[in-house]
């Protein structure tokens, strides 16, 4: 039996892709003889109602300043985990740089448990103003004294080992995020009534948005397209489907404000839908009834996304943005399993989007692409690979 820690910022009922992604993966190692507990701060307990049972989390940890250090030391020095294993996004951790340096701090007590970091994503902290180099330095230090990382998406591994060089650490590994929604609506879903309960019909174009609002993901370009779309007489609505802001980062709220305001200044406010914060079988039903999910990253698509998995898993026809090293990510072929177009641009965004109206065939084939890509995120197979990853350190000795 191996014993693992999960250290998170955020955990259920707390909203985020850390949260969710923690919790799978602890379901999915318990049949692989993994037994696992949650370490997260005491924020944990704000969020959590009375009736959930905390024995299998422990909201230990005073907050995510210095204070971390010695209260996830204790723990470690009482439990004696066989692996800690870092869940970081720096949002997840309050933007702050401590949990960044704790893999050194643990070295120095020359602890017997095994430190595992997955980076979610190279998101650097905040710290403290003016903390400039410091900010990627923390990110550096975290991999570089952890005894193993796991990189989530091509383009972060390649990155992360260039910086590194000979300082990386033993075991520096690929292992994808899984979808934190799977296609499970509720019993008895109708596609036509849950659409309509969107006011769409057979002649709507149903387009869908999953996930926080934030700076990164495209907000006011999916507005702007979606009003170009109208003007062009395509009956277009669009779906928001979850909350909007979540727990981890507080950018959030003001980014969303932002989208808000847009949507209301385009006069788009009838054909804007959210369903707000929602159980995954409501989710995965409004997946399923959407014609399109389209997610424009400003920064380009990726497999960091868990909410991108999520619709590729539902066999959606995705409408994504080009990334930036299209050869890291072979998978995706464009007018195949997905359809892209350049990143900060709305116009591109609606011309590429159009087609989609009236072109029943193109979705089916886009359907079938995406539910074929989808089976790279199969969560029973994440957790073997991270169980194999706990074995294999485990039983190193460096």
């Amino acid at each position: 039996m191996t014993t693992v820690t999960f250290l998170t910022g955020e955990y259920p009922p707390m909203q985020g892709g850390i949260a969710d992604h923690t919790a799978y993966l602890a379901q999915h190692m318990a049949p692989l003889g993994v037994e696992s507990q949650v370490l997260i701060s005491r924020r944990w307990q704000q969020a959590a109602p009375a009736s959930i049972p905390a024995g299998h989390v422990r909201a230990l940890v005073p907050n995510w300043s210095w204070r971390c250090w010695p209260a996830i030391a204790g723990y470690l020095a009482e439990r004696q985990p066989h692996v800690l294993h870092i869940q970081y996004q720096a949002a997840a951790f309050e933007l702050r740089g401590w949990v960044n340096w704790l893999p050194w701090y643990l070295r120095q007590r020359r602890g017997r448990t095994k430190i595992i970091t997955t980076l979610h994503d190279l998101r650097i902290p905040y710290i403290f103003p003016k903390a400039g180099p410091l900010r990627w330095k923390s990110v550096l230090a975290l991999a570089r004294h952890s005894d193993a990382v796991i990189c989530t998406n091509r383009e972060d591994l390649e990155q992360l080992a260039a910086a590194l060089g000979d300082d990386s650490p033993p075991h520096l590994t690929l292992i994808p995020l899984g979808s934190n929604v799977e296609p499970q609506p509720p019993a008895g879903f109708d596609r036509a009534v849950w659409r309509a309960n969107y006011h769409a019909d057979d002649s709507t174009l149903l387009l869908a948005y999953f996930g926080f609002l934030n700076d990164s993901k495209g907000g006011e370009e999916l507005i702007e397209a979606l009003a170009l779309l109208r003007r062009q007489g395509i009956n277009a609505r669009l779906l928001l489907i979850g909350g909007d802001v979540g727990h981890a980062d507080p950018t959030n709220q003001a980014y969303a404000q932002k989208v808000q305001a847009q949507i209301d200044r385009l006069g788009l406010a009838d054909v804007v839908e959210r369903t707000g914060y929602v159980d995954l079988p409501q989710v995965s039903a409004c997946l399923l009834a959407a014609d399109a999910v389209v997610m424009p990253y400003r920064d380009g698509v990726s497999f960091r996304r868990t909410t991108l998995i999520a619709a590729l898993r539902h066999g959606c026809p995705v409408v994504s943005t080009e990334p930036a090293q299209p050869n890291l990510i072979p998978e995706i072929v464009p007018g195949d399993n997905m359809l892209l177009a350049p990143p900060r641009n709305a116009a591109a965004l609606a011309q590429t989007i159009a087609p989609l109206a009236n072109d029943a065939n193109l979705r089916r084939e886009l359907s079938a692409g995406a539910k074929a890509l989808g089976q790279m995120f199969d969560w029973s197979e994440i957790a073997s690979q991270t169980a194999a990853l706990y074995q294999t350190v485990t039983q190193s000795h460096f």
